[in-house]
């Protein structure tokens, strides 16, 4: 049967990928990578070098475009799911086109397959045969937390895994809240009492690290998002919101 290993491959840092990891990319014989244009090709050459330095020759790798993803629709979820869709499409073609029978292929996902991303649901749209294994790897949230020497968790507290979306909606639901991708920075509505840390291209050289009280470091780290991301022309970034003690 064709195979397919989902590879999480770290925040950024070629250090981050795991011994598991690399022995996976040594096993397979073909790569997909889906690249995001011109603007994020970093993202796409970090995934070459990984390639190059742990796969088995002979491999080969095959690379297609993202599909767009509309972000001005109202109906948030419905423009992700259209959009998992597409990419669902691309991963059934490099399955059935590019592996043959007995043939293992490869994904390289940022981070842990597992933590806020689409792979996994995209191929449980698949429509060929196929077995796949998911390979553990170290998320924006343990890059996040280990950069700035802090704990995820506090005795007997809960965490909120959240969106920037959702926060602007919901507010702040828990004494610790990790929040990713906020493009509003909706953390400067949050009220008093909050502490951030706050990262960006998290494990790569551009990596930007800020904390403080979010009444403090508000409004720098606005700044220092709007600035590099016009630099680069994208950014990814992530928080932990933490509520100070009384």
């Amino acid at each position: 049967m064709k195979r397919l290993l989902v590879i999480g491959i770290g925040a950024g840092d070629p250090d981050q990928l795991t011994f598991q990891g690399a022995k996976a990319i040594g096993a397979a014989d073909a790569f997909l990578l889906v690249g995001k244009g011109e603007a994020k090709d970093d993202l796409t050459g970090l995934r070459r070098e990984l390639i190059a330095a742990h796969g088995r020759e002979p491999y080969r790798v095959v690379e297609v475009r993202d599909p767009e993803r509309d972000r001005t629709a109202s109906a948030y979820t419905a423009a992700v799911e259209d959009w998992r869709s597409r990419r669902a499409e691309i991963y059934e073609s490099f399955v059935r086109d590019e592996l043959a029978e007995g043939e293992t292929g490869a994904l390289l996902v940022w981070g842990d397959p597992g933590v806020y991303d689409s792979t996994l649901a995209a191929l449980d749209e698949i429509g060929v045969e196929f077995d796949f294994e998911v390979i553990p790897g170290i998320s924006s949230i343990s890059a996040l937390t280990a950069r700035h020497r802090v704990g995820l968790t506090r005795v007997g507290r809960p965490v909120h895994i959240t969106t920037g979306r959702r926060l602007a909606a919901e507010g702040a639901t828990a004494d610790d809240v990790l929040v990713m991708l906020d493009a509003a920075c909706a953390f400067g509505e949050v009220g008093d009492g909050f502490h951030i840390y706050w990262g960006a291209y998290l494990g790569t050289p551009d990596e930007i690290l800020i904390e403080g009280p979010v009444a403090e470091v508000a409004e720098r780290i606005r700044a220092t998002r709007a600035e590099a991301r016009a630099r680069k022309g994208w950014i990814m970034d992530t928080y932990l919101l933490r509520r100070s003690p009384s």
